[in-house]
């Protein structure tokens, strides 16, 4: 499931710095059904969840959705979630969601979630974080942040681009990472408290962006950051240190 990805062949004159990307008001307001349809484990703690959605409009790598639960009694619950799979036409999409401790939504579907079970969606939303697959992207994704830097991933695989990609993720241990065993040569990951023989342990650092930011593709690259609070003003310290321009850095936090 892996590929080379090879330089691209883009002149810098024809590089724009990108906008917000425009989302669809109605696709974005209105409520759909969604009926899940397979679960697949990732780690201890991480799931993928796939749904049949019908009438969804389509995403970019990036978005995210909203997702509503209604119990029994009425009460309900609503959490944003990153999107997690790749733009395609086979009417599924899929969310990967951190077990988090008394989280209402998380712990339903790690605990009692099952397919044929339905829930409600909207979206997808915000085409800030969005990546059209169009301009050198440098992603820098902690724990559940590589989410939605997976979609962009696995678009750039599915339609085979040109345009550079690379993508640093951080987690605690091997056993930790989220999407391991699909993860290729445009991934390097740093282990935090555990890592494999020969394999450093630390925070992500200086060392590990620098070498991507002094060899820069032409038009330079876009940078994605998505973690924890404390992670994003880290990794997006580190990339400004580096050289990136600070108004070519998007980040998406939680927590």
């Amino acid at each position: 499931m892996t590929e080379t990805v090879t330089p691209a062949r883009v002149p810098v004159t024809r590089f724009a710095v990108p906008g917000r990307i425009a989302v669809s008001e109605q696709a974005a307001s209105a409520w759909q059904t969604a009926t899940l349809t397979g679960i697949r484990r990732e780690t201890p703690q991480a799931a993928t969840f796939r749904f049949a959605v019908p009438d969804w409009a389509g995403h970019l790598p990036g978005q995210h959705l909203l997702l509503r639960l209604t119990a029994p009694d009425g009460y309900v619950a609503q959490r944003h979630y990153s999107i997690a799979s790749a733009p395609d036409d086979s009417g599924h999409i899929e969310l990967t969601l951190d077990h988090v401790r008394d989280g209402e939504v998380s712990g339903w579907f790690h605990t009692t979630a099952r397919p044929g079970d339905t829930v409600e969606m909207r979206g997808p939303l915000s085409g800030f974080f969005a990546w059209p697959g169009d301009r050198p992207a440098l992603l820098l994704g902690a724990g559940s942040g590589v989410v939605p830097l997976m979609s962009m991933v696995r678009h750039h695989r599915a339609l085979g681009l040109g345009v550079p990609l690379r993508m640093l993720v951080s987690a605690r241990s091997p056993e930790e990472l989220i999407y391991a065993g699909e993860l290729g040569p445009e991934t390097t990951a740093v282990f935090t408290r555990s890592a494999p023989t020969g394999v450093p342990v630390g925070r992500m650092a200086a060392a590990h962006v620098a070498p991507l930011l002094a060899e820069q593709p032409p038009g330079g690259w876009e940078a994605y950051v998505c973690g924890s609070n404390g992670f994003a003003e880290h990794a997006s310290r580190l990339l400004v240190e580096a050289g990136q321009p600070v108004e070519r850095i998007r980040i998406e936090r939680f927590g």
